[in-house]
């Protein structure tokens, strides 16, 4: 369904091409993908507002959601036009320097969908006059951007066996990646490649391998003797699930994904071995789905460590002429590979870690389970999560949005799968050295104290992986991270303030009350030669520019 509100005022300038989005940097004025750019840097050389006169930022416009819960979305702009999609799988397109509405896009998904954790849709992808969008009950749509009309629409998955789309796809070229949520459901995760024209499946990889195909030797076959339950076809529901936009290496024509948990999440033995391609990145070949090379961030992983933060592409790592994907995992450690071979270059805790000690020289972690009842740092939500990083180009520094003295303890269980049903194995509470103090959940008054952990903006030296410096918050933080040309940092948090950092000290320079957590990103773009800084709290999207 379609609703138009001022269609005829809605300008397209122009298509946005292939071409164009491989050149997304040299757009500053424009938000073209999920992450800004095919690298995820979420860099915007924009540099109008600076750490001199953003104290004089103000609110220029609001647009308010009508559908309650976590907004985690990131917007597109395009040419002067902004495209946002709304709770549950709604399409707005937007003045973006006035917040006028040009045309709601709304779809129901289906009523008996199966989604793990919140009706959330983070985003769209974009080539020529198409947007796209992935679905809670894993459809994906191809939407007109100057009517706001449906155009295709794919199934890519069932809904009724927990599979869902809750990322921004890719385009690559002439095609529309996605990859399927529902880890916690017992799927068989994959990533999918689609005709951007047709909607017609060119190529599936399969992130968990079937008997026969390379990596399925990590799941082992149980042990005669099994002392506790152990699942024969384990890999059948083993996870491996895509919940965030992965990033595009036009050169090298690969695309880099981080895959989730495996399934069930706890419970290690109903699953003996290492679990390929669970908690993984996986290089694949964007016009075939091959995979080129993988490495596992925690092999058999047993602390529901997703790995499916976004990889952030540098280049000339350390003065080298070596290209490298550098990733803040979840499980606490920032990691640095060759992004052509994924040779493991660096590896380094940016937060309080346990459950390894080491790394040996292939990059393999030397594990150290904790005993039973005992905390493992970090936490079951980890060091970092889908909340996007930033690398700028001006400072040459890596920005995490981290969870500080958390941890968790585990129990596992037998899980037995069932289509459609929870499928973890047990499950983790969340470890404090005062009596009372809070869960993970917020209520309504703001009872947070740091005994549960705390939140901080870290930045990170790419070459060694030592921090610069850290800017600490009271509550834990959701929120993704922005720098921009003139060496400024935006982020939010849980506590609902969205400020403004120096990029190079983590000075605060400016901040102001939204009133709500904020769940998204931040991003920054040009209209009529002034910039704005756009980001989500709450319900609402608010949008900041200094005065004329």
């Amino acid at each position: 369904m379609v609703s138009l509100i001022g269609v005829l005022s809605l300008r397209v300038h122009g298509q946005v091409t292939s071409e164009r989005l491989a050149a997304a940097p040299s757009e500053p004025q424009n938000w073209l993908t999920y992450s800004g750019n095919y690298s995820s840097t979420r860099y915007s050389p924009l540099n109008q507002i600076t750490p001199a006169n953003v104290k004089n930022l103000k609110l220029q416009w609001a647009y308010q959601s009508p559908v309650a819960g976590n907004w985690q979305t990131t917007p597109l702009v395009v040419d002067g036009t902004m495209y946002i999609t709304q709770r549950l799988n709604d399409v707005v397109a937007l003045d973006a320097a006035t917040g006028r509405a040009f045309w709601i896009y709304r779809y129901t998904p289906a009523q008996d969908r199966v989604v793990c954790c919140g009706a959330n849709n983070r985003g769209l992808g974009i080539l020529g006059d198409t947007l796209f969008m992935g679905t809670l009950d894993a459809q994906l749509i191809a939407i007109d951007r100057k009517t706001g009309r449906a155009i295709w629409k794919t199934e890519v998955a069932s809904t009724k066996s927990g599979y869902s789309i809750t990322h921004a796809p890719l385009v690559v070229k002439n095609k529309v990646i996605v990859g399927v949520g529902g880890g916690e459901y017992g799927i068989r995760g994959f990533i999918a490649a689609y005709d951007a024209m047709t909607g017609r499946e060119a190529w599936r990889f399969y992130t968990i391998p079937a008997p026969g195909e390379p990596g399925s030797e990590t799941w082992e076959r149980c042990p005669p003797e099994a002392k506790s339950f152990c699942d024969p076809e384990a890999w059948k529901h083993g996870g491996g699930s895509i919940w965030m936009t992965g990033s595009y290496d036009p050169r090298l024509n690969l695309t880099y994904w981080g895959t989730g948990n495996v399934g069930p999440d706890y419970n290690g033995a109903q699953r003996p071995g290492d679990n390929l391609y669970s908690a993984s990145i996986v290089a694949l070949d964007a016009d075939t789905g091959t995979l080129k090379w993988h490495y596992q961030f925690t092999p058999h992983d047993v602390y529901d460590y997703d790995s499916v933060q976004v990889p952030v592409l540098v280049d000339n790592w350390a003065g080298s002429r070596v290209n490298v994907v550098t990733w803040a995992n979840r499980n606490g450690n920032f990691y640095v590979l060759d992004r052509e071979t994924g040779r493991f270059l660096l590896g380094k805790p940016f937060v309080k870690v346990n459950w390894m000690s080491e790394f040996d020289e292939r990059g393999r972690p030397k594990q150290t389970p904790q005993p039973e009842g005992q905390p493992t740092y970090p936490g079951n939500q980890g060091g970092t999560n889908w909340y996007s990083p930033s690398f700028s180009q001006r400072t040459g520094l890596f920005y995490v949005s981290a969870w500080e003295d958390y941890a968790s303890i585990y129990a596992p269980a037998t899980s037995q799968y069932k289509e459609g049903t929870n499928f973890v194995g047990g499950g983790p509470r969340n470890n404090t050295s005062v009596p009372g103090a809070p869960g993970l959940g917020r209520s309504p008054i703001n009872t947070w104290t740091e005994a549960a952990g705390h939140g901080a903006v870290i930045a990170l030296d790419p070459a060694t992986g030592r921090e610069k410096w850290k800017f600490t918050m009271t509550d834990v933080t959701d929120s993704g991270i922005l720098t921009t040309g003139s060496d400024l940092l935006f982020t939010g948090g849980r506590e609902g303030f969205f400020q403004a950092l120096d990029a190079r000290t983590g000075l605060l320079l400016w901040k102001t009350n939204l009133g709500a957590a904020i769940n998204s990103g931040p991003i920054s773009y040009r209209v009529s030669n002034r910039q704005y800084v756009s980001i989500v709290s709450g319900l609402s999207l608010f949008v900041f520019a200094l005065d004329e």
